[in-house]
C-alpha cells in the first residue's frame, strides 16, 4: 500500500514512516521547502517537496496513493509565519480530506489528541473541528487521541526529554503544581503516557481493517501516573534524587500571560490550563484489536534519556 504521510519528518512522523515500511507499505512524505527531512530509515520511501497551502504540492502527494495519514499539528501558534492552530490542525485537514476524495483516495487516518473534546483551548477546538469533518466526508476515516507521547525523540521535541531539560536538569526544585490558594494534592494530575512505538504500530495496522473505519480511539498507555510520579521515575532513571515543592499554579500562568508569544518561554498559558486537567484515557481496545502489548512508563523504557547524556 502507498501511503502519503502528512506531518512525517518530526517525533512521530519518523515512527509512522519506519513502521509503514517494516509492514510493507510505501510511505510518500510531504517535506516544506527550506526545511532538510532527517531520517535514519535506510530503505527507499518517497518524497514531495512542497507546502500544504499549495495545491498542485498536495495533490502531487496525493496521486496514486492508497491512504492518507494526517499527522500534522502543533502545540504552539506562531500567527507572523502563518502557523496557527486553526490553519494547520482544521483548515488543512478539511482540504486534505477533500483532495483526497478528489483522487479517489478513501481511507484517511487523522492524529488528533485526548480531551479535546472539553474544547477548553484553541489546540483542543481545532483538534475536535477536524474530527467533526470526517463522518460527512465520504472517507473511510478512522482518527487516534493519544494522551501525551513519549520514546526516543533522534533530536526531536519529545514529553520527556523536555521535562529532563526544563525541570530535571534545572537548578530548581521541580514544580508540584496545584490549582486554587492551598496546596491540596500538588502534582497529583494524572496523564497515561504512552510510547511512540505503540501509537505508531496501531495508525500503520489499522489502515487495512474494514473494523476500525468511522471509529475514535484513545491511545493511552497501561499506567495512571500523577505529575509527581513522572518526574520522579525520569530523575531515577537519570540516577537522581530531585527536591520537589509545591507552586500555585496561578504563578507560571501569569508568566506565560506575560512571555508565552515568545518562542523561548517554555510553556503556554493553554499548556497549563490542559496539563492540570489530567490526560488519562485508555488504550485497551485498539491494542487488543492489533494485538499490541503496551511500554510501561518505567526506568528501562526511558533509558534512551540516560543514554543520552551517559547518566543512569
Amino acid at each position: 500500500m502507498k501511503v502519503a504521510l502528512l506531518g512525517g519528518t518530526g517525533f512521530v512522523g519518523h515512527y509512522l514512516t519506519e513502521k509503514l515500511l517494516q509492514h510493507g507499505h510505501m510511505p510518500r512524505l510531504l517535506v516544506r521547502e527550506g526545511s532538510p527531512h532527517f531520517s535514519k530509515q535506510t530503505q527507499p520511501f518517497e518524497w514531495v517537496r512542497g507546502d500544504i497551502e499549495d495545491n498542485k504540492t498536495l495533490r502531487r502527494l496525493l496521486t496514486g496513493v492508497d491512504a492518507v495519514i494526517y499527522n500534522i499539528g502543533i502545540l504552539r501558534e506562531n500567527p507572523s509565519k502563518g502557523i496557527t492552530f486553526e490553519k494547520l490542525q482544521h483548515e488543512w485537514v478539511v482540504k486534505t480530506a477533500e483532495l483526497a476524495n478528489d483522487q479517489q483516495v478513501k481511507r484517511f487516518i487523522l492524529m488528533s489528541a485526548n480531551g479535546v473534546d472539553l474544547g477548553l483551548t484553541p489546540y483542543q477546538k481545532t483538534k475536535l473541528a477536524a474530527e467533526k469533518h470526517l463522518p460527512g466526508s465520504g472517507l473511510d476515516w478512522t482518527v487516534f487521541r493519544p494522551s501525551v507521547i513519549f520514546g526516543n525523540p533522534y533530536g526531536k521535541l519529545e514529553f520527556v526529554t523536555m521535562l529532563k531539560r526544563d525541570i530535571i536538569d534545572s537548578p530548581l526544585p521541580a514544580p508540584l503544581f496545584y490549582e486554587g490558594l492551598l496546596p491540596s494534592n500538588p502534582g497529583g494530575f494524572q496523564l497515561s503516557p504512552v510510547h511512540v512505538e505503540d501509537v505508531a504500530e496501531c495508525f500503520v495496522s489499522c489502515l487495512d481493517k474494514p473494523e476500525t473505519y468511522s471509529d475514535i480511539y484513545t491511545l493511552g498507555g497501561p499506567q495512571r501516573l500523577t505529575w509527581k510520579e513522572i518526574l520522579t521515575i525520569i530523575a531515577k532513571t537519570l540516577g537522581r534524587r530531585k527536591l520537589m515543592l509545591p507552586v500555585p499554579a496561578f504563578a507560571p500562568t501569569l508568566a506565560a500571560t506575560a512571555l508565552d508569544r515568545f518562542p523561548w518561554f517554555p510553556i503556554s498559558r493553554d499548556q497549563i490550563r490542559m496539563l492540570l486537567k489530567g490526560n488519562v484515557c485508555s488504550g485497551e481496545r485498539i491494542f487488543k484489536l492489533c494485538d499490541i502489548q503496551p511500554h510501561s512508563f518505567d526506568e528501562e523504557t526511558l533509558n534512551y534519556i540516560a543514554a543520552q547524556t551517559g547518566e543512569g
